[in-house]
């Protein structure tokens, strides 16, 4: 199975661009812009988080310190721009696995992150299944989803939702946080050979928004979608 990597990067242009490339070692990537979206995610235990220490709301030093209060054994890389000895040496002592000093090249974080994978879990890509994926059972603000089951829970009510507005759903709980194109929403729900217009995502995501309020669903106006873990 692929790794699920964290990644938390404040500098929009350089958040796609490690996205990107890390996507291109076959991992799932999840990315933040804040640190309050990283601590709402932290429950959800992925396999590597990659942490900026400088973020615009919360020290990477808080958000390591919680990441490993939840899960002292999973695996952090510090990246940072401030003074690299002593926040190496801080990062270390407080239980990180790696740090790497911007500026750097986006090639040597997948180096970096490829060998402390291994490292943790082993060299033949065998991660371990998380808590999420064994039960499949997710929470997102006040809403309860069993995947395996199909069903949403509000406050214990049930939410009646298509199965492709639960397909939708389920799509956007796996990237929290992470821009969606259309095409890719179009091409995971309907298939690569739909022909019809893409703005069949936009009425399906006006469907889950009004049967799902609390739901965080940002338009990224000429893009698409990015559902927010705040």
């Amino acid at each position: 199975m692929s790794y699920h990597v964290y990644l938390v990067e404040d500098e929009a242009n350089l958040n796609r661009l490690l996205t990107s490339y890390l996507q291109n070692e076959g991992w799932k990537v999840t990315s933040f812009l804040t640190g309050a979206q990283a601590k709402a995610a932290i429950p959800q235990n992925p396999h590597v988080w990659i942490l900026d220490i400088m973020l615009p709301d919360t020290d990477g030093f808080e958000l390591l310190n919680l990441i490993k209060s939840n899960n002292a054994k999973l695996p952090v890389i510090f990246i940072s721009a401030r003074d690299a000895d002593l926040d190496r040496i801080i990062g270390l002592e407080m239980g990180s696995d790696d740090y790497l000093a911007k500026p750097f090249l986006p090639r040597e974080l997948v180096i970096r992150t490829r060998k402390l994978l291994e490292r943790v879990y082993g060299p033949n890509n065998q991660a371990p299944v998380s808590a999420e994926q064994t039960t499949g059972i997710l929470t997102i603000s006040s809403y309860t989803i069993y995947e395996k089951e199909r069903r949403v829970l509000y406050d214990d009510q049930p939410v009646d939702l298509t199965s492709k507005e639960l397909d939708l759903l389920l799509l956007f709980a796996g990237h929290q946080g992470q821009a969606l194109s259309r095409q890719q929403i179009l091409n995971h729900i309907w298939g690569t050979d739909y022909f019809g217009t893409d703005r069949v995502v936009d009425d399906l995501v006006r469907r889950l928004r009004k049967k799902m309020p609390e739901l965080r669903l940002e338009t990224l106006y000429g893009y698409g979608y990015r559902m927010t873990n705040i």
